[in-house]
């Protein structure tokens, strides 16, 4: 680990008195309290989601309850990467794609300015996260390293212009939802979303928690969670298509985000969880890495981190070498002390762009394979073999 890297290893509160950052720096566990009433910015300008992300075989699904402020969001990306690498259980009940296919559908509905109305929890260990509106309902359950994911939205697929459907199929049958939703006519083409699923922290349940200020803005800062590798069990229903998640096949993250973010930002985040093995060795162990950077002044820590069998291992500062005349290029990243040093060959580029002046996002979100090699903080090496993840590029103006 790169010396300059702060470890936090005190409890406490996230800002102080003045509404500042008390300690940048990152930790191997939530250990500092988060308080939006100790914010001193305006409430515009707080940002809180919760992102669940569950990776199977050759199928992604993604879902996130955001309260940004001027406006809240509900939104779910299903994936179907199609390399011919499916996992056992993950197929489908009724035609609707066929082995090679590749495809997402990415739908979210909006509303203005909730200024914290969905009271996201304060802590990611404990409470619900939930919301529901415009025909979509979604709620987040955490109780001691166990989290359950429910989700409901019969009119899922339908401003997908047909793409849904070719993906998944339609249902032959309306689907009982798992959670109540709000009235909405059916509309033409949706193929409905139901989601329920477990996710489990693997002991000793060590994750990245990183404390950034931004520099020239003293009340601005993030601070952030991402808890890899939780077993996944349970199930998803999208059009024609029944997906189970199993233990050993399907793994979860969280991304926990809490702060006051500036107006303008570039940043890159990339995540996996899965199995790897050790250099020398043929049994396959948990793994998986978070890195990223460009939430603010990384200077006292990165948010660079691998996990291996549930325990944390810092990496110092990477860069990520992206084409950007090309996102379907590979993608290389390495960290300043070759400790991390990975690639990803992109199989699916899930971008977006909007732009409405004061508002807007191009967003890069690509989906892969990972290879190359990791070296852990007592000198132990990972060999990184096909393993399935993503590497974000995003501009904002939020």
């Amino acid at each position: 680990m790169a010396e300059q890297e702060h470890e936090i290893t005190n409890p406490g509160p996230v800002l102080d008195g003045k509404g500042h950052l008390r300690e940048p720096g990152f930790a191997r566990k939530l250990i500092l309290n988060y308080d939006r009433k100790q914010i001193k910015a305006a409430k515009s300008r707080i940002k809180e989601w919760d992102y669940y992300a569950i990776l199977s075989g050759d199928l992604v699904l993604a879902l996130t309850i955001d309260d940004n402020g001027y406006m809240g969001l509900l939104s779910a990306t299903v994936l179907v990467l199609g390399d011919g690498d499916r996992a056992a259980g993950s197929e489908a009940q009724e035609p609707g794609n066929t082995d090679g296919d590749r495809g997402e559908v990415t739908e979210s509905v909006m509303c203005a300015f909730p200024m914290g109305r969905v009271h996201l929890p304060a802590d990611s260990a404990s409470g619900i996260t939930q919301d529901a509106y415009k025909g979509c309902a979604m709620r987040f359950e955490a109780h001691d390293g166990v989290r359950t994911i429910r989700a409901s939205w019969p009119n899922f697929g339908a401003m997908s212009h047909g793409r849904a459907e070719r993906l998944f199929g339609k249902p032959a049958s309306r689907i009982e939802p798992v959670l109540p939703t709000p009235q909405e006519k059916p509309k033409a083409g949706a193929v409905g979303l139901q989601v329920e699923i477990t996710l489990t922290e693997q002991e000793p349940r060590e994750s990245m928690v990183i404390a950034t200020p931004w520099a020239g803005n003293p009340r601005a800062f993030y601070y952030n969670q991402k808890i890899n590798c939780q077993d996944a069990v349970g199930w998803a229903q999208v059009g024609a298509r029944r997906i189970e998640f199993s233990k050993g096949r399907s793994f979860g993250v969280l991304d926990w985000g809490r702060g006051v973010w500036t107006w303008k930002n570039t940043w890159i985040w990339g995540s996996s969880s899965g199995l790897a093995a050790l250099e020398g060795q043929s049994s396959l162990h948990s793994f998986g890495f978070n890195i990223g950077y460009g939430f603010g002044d990384t200077s006292a820590s990165s948010e660079n981190m691998v996990f291996l069998d549930g325990s944390a291992h810092k990496i110092g500062h990477l860069h990520v070498d992206i084409d950007d005349s090309d996102y379907c290029r590979p993608w290389h990243a390495k960290s300043d002390d070759a400790r991390f040093d990975l690639t990803m060959t992109p199989l699916l580029d899930r971008a977006s762009n909007t732009d409405m002046l004061i508002i807007g996002s191009d967003q890069h979100q690509v989906f892969g394979k990972w290879n190359g090699t990791v070296t852990l903080e007592d000198g132990r090496r990972i060999q990184v073999r096909n393993l399935l993840g993503f590497c974000e590029k995003v501009k904002n103006k939020w």
